[in-house]
């Protein structure tokens, strides 16, 4: 029996099984804070999260470049692991910092009540920051049982100590505290797994710290413009809604990020295999193809039991929004399927594909602050996406066909 559960969790499966406890743990958290703060308080802690998930692009960055690198070139394991952790330490002091200064603007921004709120989330990009580098050398490794783990203690925790917070003070600002303080399980689990140091003793030119910080960059950039797509509703409903209707949204969007992790494990455990050029096109292919049939499933049940999945938005108190859930459950299902496409042109080293996610941002906040109700700004949200879906896909039709060169371009030097 113990076995047996050991090879599971050294699998691909270990790692579903870790990100489904994962995203369970986060959705509880997030139900649990829209039932205790009601509609207003839960979009403003919506609001604080988008933008975390935002700020976290810095650590996928690093995650896919440890990743990638040591998936390409495993005999250079133990450079790249000290490059890429020293490069972690200083972008996370780095990020906190600009956050803390930052932290005014994110309040008036985001409409919070409290500059304390602002200012937690701006320390919270350390841990943040500190998780990707150190997942992302055991995700090259394929360390199963070890990134398993991490990831429990990313959702587990938060639910455990964030819903602790906000039973004893249902507010904004604490909710995010118990959030905060949360973040540092997974990275001790991290330093745990990572914890017997290796030795280099062969080194290349191509592994140096600049090198990964510039790479590093890149992929940042590019994640950066994904979880921007993704993330700016939100902030363009507490714009341009009522406090009611946008809190309504926030409720909808709890669907669409469930749709959105819920497929999470197929982009950890395909990203090392895209960045081999022999598997790269059939683990794309399978990839995108579980990731619509898992959206088909949800979709059609958050649209024939839209009953009971207005339960898991938070209740009678979101009611309003329950004859729009599968659209939003197709939202989180495009989102999905972006990411996806979005991780092929990283792990390729492409850059000019994320040009056309650039574009559908600045589409979205453009034509999204044009909305007067909550089916309006879902419905334009959704085709901008389904826009962008189409082009990438074509894109990566073009670059992965056969005798296509690869990668797409060199790595550039810097963005």
């Amino acid at each position: 029996m113990r076995d047996a559960a050991a090879r599971i969790a050294n699998s691909s499966s270990g790692i579903a099984v870790s990100m489904a406890v994962m995203n369970v743990a986060t959705y509880g958290f997030v139900l649990l804070a829209s039932r205790l703060l009601g509609t207003e308080g839960y979009g403003a802690l919506g609001s604080a999260l988008n933008l975390m998930l935002v700020i976290s692009v810095g650590a996928l960055g690093l995650q896919a470049t440890a990743a990638r690198r040591i998936s390409a070139d495993p005999q250079h394991v133990a450079q790249i692991q000290h490059s890429i952790m020293r490069v972690t330490y200083r972008a996370a002091a780095a990020l906190g910092l600009i956050m803390l200064v930052l932290s005014p603007l994110i309040q008036r921004v985001l409409k919070l009540d409290h500059l304390g709120t602002a200012l937690i989330i701006a320390i919270s990009a350390v841990p943040m920051t500190l998780m990707g580098g150190l997942a992302g050398i055991l995700q090259g490794e394929r360390r199963w049982a070890a990134l398993g783990a991490l990831y429990v203690a990313a959702g587990v925790p938060r639910l455990v100590i964030g819903g602790a917070f906000i039973a004893w003070r249902p507010t904004e600002l604490w909710s995010l505290v118990g959030v905060g303080v949360s973040f540092w399980a997974p990275v001790l689990v991290g330093w745990w797994a990572l914890r017997h140091e290796r030795h280099v003793q062969v080194s290349s030119s191509d592994h140096t710290g600049m090198a990964m910080l510039k790479e590093s960059i890149s992929n940042g950039q590019a994640l950066f413009a994904f979880f921007a797509l993704s993330s700016v509703d939100l902030i363009v409903a507490r714009n341009v809604l009522s406090g009611h209707d946008s809190g309504l949204y926030a409720g909808g969007l709890i669907l669409t990020k469930a749709m959105l992790f819920l497929p999470q494990f197929v982009v950890v455990v395909a990203f090392p295999s895209m960045s081999t050029g022999g598997e790269r096109r059939k683990a794309l292919v399978v990839s995108l193809s579980l990731v619509a049939a898992l959206g088909a499933v949800g979709t059609l049940a958050s649209w024939l039991l839209s009953g009971i999945a207005i339960r898991f938005v938070g209740g009678a108190k979101f009611s309003e929004v329950e004859p729009q859930l599968w659209v939003f459950a197709i939202l989180g299902t495009l989102l999905s399927m972006i990411q996806l496409l979005v991780y092929s042109v990283l792990a390729r080293q492409g850059t000019r594909s994320v040009y056309v996610v650039w574009l559908a941002l600045i589409t979205m906040i453009g034509v999204g602050l044009t909305a007067d109700s909550v089916l309006g700004l879902v419905t334009i949200v959704v085709l901008v996406d389904v826009a962008l879906l189409v082009v990438l896909l074509g894109i990566s039709a073009w670059f992965l066909r056969d005798g296509a060169p690869v990668p797409e371009e060199p790595a550039p030097a810097i963005v």
